[in-house]
């Protein structure tokens, strides 16, 4: 492996750009290009704005011969971009999904196995420290859990654009919902065994419906939901619900409490703004044991997260770990399966609204 890994950047939304200022600034990364099929509209920032650009991937793959590939594009082309890329001998970072099907999930696993090319997901959750805190102290809940979780986002400014072209490939239960299925699977470590989901159409403009609302057993007795909407008339009270419950007490995420002094325009909502998908201000467990006159026997803890990471030094980790994924040849196997599962139950969800029943898995 020589000193740096040459590195194709494809697609060059919010995503996309904060992947490659992490290459810029990782000493272990060359970028070679940047690929967008709309390129000529962007106005890239600084530290990345004198990059090859390219509106054509396969040009860019054959031009600028990458060791690596980075595909941060509309799902419906992550799969063709990602098994194109590992045939030309690229290693692949990739947005979530893996794929907008099952089978086109399952194709890009095998492939980078038979090949030997290490493929990792942008679950940045599995990078953040308070999601990584949050899990763990679930973990210690007892059996069975119960999972609420949501994140419904008010569409305005580039938001409306961004979340009405996302419907356009999936509907956000499916998009975001990969992030927080993973979440539970990773919190029960059993087998989700039904999936239930309700939808509803509210906003004209987009493809598809854009609230949905899926519910998923397990065969530990756990259960959990998960709530995703985008549009305009999304409403911002209880957008962000992160809460785990357990015999033992409960663990939640207390976040958006903070002012928008430091955000990026006015034009986005408070539950747009990207930094919402992560954002985590205290994270406060909660203590079920009582004492013999029903008292609760320890007060309630929070944990301070106000300095935790940014959208961006998250965005960083990932991508050292990708690094260190390439040159450390880890064994990427739990990852890549656990990002099969998460689609798998998501799209049972889409599956169940289609057809009005419950999915057993």
């Amino acid at each position: 492996m020589p000193d740096k890994v040459k590195i194709l950047v494809v697609g060059l939304g919010n995503m996309g750009v904060s992947h490659a200022k992490a290459y810029h600034k990782l000493d272990g990364f060359e970028i070679v290009g940047l690929m967008s099929r709309t390129i000529k509209s962007h106005e890239l920032p600084e530290p990345i704005s004198g990059y090859p650009r390219f509106e054509n991937f396969e040009e860019a793959l054959a031009e600028t011969k990458p060791d690596a590939v980075s595909i941060n594009t509309w799902p419906n082309t992550h799969a063709e971009y990602a098994l194109k890329a590992i045939e030309a001998g690229c290693h692949v970072f990739m947005e979530k999904p893996l794929a907008t099907n099952i089978e086109d999930a399952e194709k890009v696993v095998a492939a980078a196995r038979a090949e030997n090319r290490k493929l990792v997901l942008g679950y940045i959750l599995r990078v953040h420290p308070s999601w990584m805190k949050f899990i763990e102290v679930g973990r210690t809940l007892g059996k069975p859990l119960v999972m609420r979780l949501n994140l419904n986002q008010q569409s305005s400014g580039p938001a409306w654009h961004w979340h009405k072209n996302l419907i356009d490939s999936l509907i956000p239960i499916v998009d975001c919902g990969v992030h927080y299925v993973d979440v539970m699977c990773q919190l029960t470590g059993a087998k989700p065994v039904r999936v239930h989901g309700i939808g509803a159409k509210l906003w004209a403009e987009a493809a598809q419906q854009n609230y949905g609302h899926l519910h998923v057993t397990f065969d530990d007795g756990s259960v959990g939901w998960y709530e995703a909407g985008w549009g305009p008339m999304m409403s911002e009270i209880a957008y962000f619900v992160k809460d785990v419950v357990g015999p033992k007490g409960a663990v939640s995420i207390v976040a958006g409490q903070q002012e928008r002094s430091d955000r990026a325009t006015d034009e986005l909502s408070d539950s747009a703004d990207i930094d919402q998908h992560t954002k985590t201000d205290a994270i406060k467990i909660h203590y079920a044991e009582v004492d013999e006159n029903k008292n609760f026997v320890r007060k309630d803890e929070i944990l301070n997260m106000k300095d935790e990471p940014d959208h961006q030094e998250l965005c960083n980790r990932e991508q050292e770990f990708f690094l260190r994924a390439i040159r450390e040849d880890l064994d990427l196997s739990e990852s890549m399966e656990a990002a099969v599962n998460s689609l798998r139950i998501v799209l049972a969800a889409e599956r169940s609204i289609k057809e009005g029943r419950a999915i057993n898995l």
